[in-house]
């Protein structure tokens, strides 16, 4: 092989991909870490992957990927050893199903406010590919699967993870039910439709906000779950609400880290030039 193109391909560390991994880390306590993905292009995966993370949150709720670029990023990312959780756009469990064949291996479902809507989240990724009525009877504890049923439905679905995403009030006031259904591993708290929801936007230093996380943090620990929320800002934030429980870190994403860095930087490349900078440039960070 042509030496150069040897040291190229060489640079590639490509992991072999455990869908069992993450789901363990969850289930043993551990810290996992991981940031939002928003652009589909050829080398990111490469360079996401030095950054230490276990997984990438695609979010085809409020970025426009088709099917098929979710599935070539799915499988690249896993290729690299990343575990991609996606968010689908509202809760649909033909959706939720459907993520999983392009290669999900979490799914986070936005907007949970009832407990029928994790019931058919958990039907949808953990009971693939059983539906319709023998399903909805397993799901309400009418009936049980067979040993062998069981066994299969197990080993087709196995390492798959059901995240529900908690961000609003009704959600919050129906915490109880909905964590302690059998199937969920973990929520993922959304800061900014949660203080929309509570009528304070973006307020979130408000006592009423904090006060309100800390109580889904609490409860999805009570119920030995998992709980992640995420942020565009600085780390601090990050920081502060792993002191508080949180052990699912989505920190900002590659549009917003981008978007921070070229700023900062910009602002003192000029400044050394001794041109005019602007102090109200936008952040660029977004919270979703």
């Amino acid at each position: 092989m042509n030496k150069l193109i040897e040291c190229k391909y060489s640079s590639y560390k490509m992991e072999k991909f455990s869908k069992d991994t993450l789901k363990q880390k969850l289930e043993q306590g551990h810290h996992i870490f991981g940031t939002c993905i928003t652009a589909n292009t050829p080398v990111w995966p490469e360079l996401v992957s030095g950054a230490g993370l276990d997984f990438v949150f695609l979010d085809t709720e409020h970025i426009p990927i088709d099917r098929s670029e979710l599935s070539k990023m799915c499988h690249t990312y896993k290729a690299y050893g990343l575990t991609p959780i996606v968010r689908i756009p509202k809760p649909d469990k033909y959706r939720a199903s459907q993520v999983v064949d392009d290669g999900a291996v979490g799914v986070i479902v936005p907007y949970i406010e009832h407990t029928e809507q994790i019931k058919e989240l958990i039907g949808a990724v953990k009971y693939r590919p059983l539906k319709g009525e023998k399903l909805d009877d397993i799901l309400d504890g009418k009936m049980k699967p067979s040993a062998e049923l069981q066994n299969y439905l197990d080993n087709f679905n196995q390492g798959k993870l059901c995240i529900a995403n908690i961000e609003s009030i009704p959600a919050v006031e129906k915490l109880d039910e909905i964590l302690s259904i059998e199937g969920l591993d973990a929520v993922f708290i959304g800061p900014h439709d949660l203080s929309i929801n509570m009528g304070i936007p973006e307020q979130y230093d408000h006592p009423d906000f904090i006060e309100t996380v800390k109580t889904i943090i609490q409860k999805a620990r009570k119920y030995t779950l998992g709980v992640g929320i995420h942020f565009s800002l600085a780390p601090q934030r990050q920081i502060d609400w792993i002191k508080e429980g949180v052990n699912i870190v989505i920190h900002s994403s590659d549009m917003a880290l981008f978007s921070q860095r070229l700023r900062e930087d910009m602002k003192l490349i000029k400044k050394s030039a001794g041109a005019e900078v602007s102090e109200n440039l936008s952040s660029g960070a977004t919270t979703v």
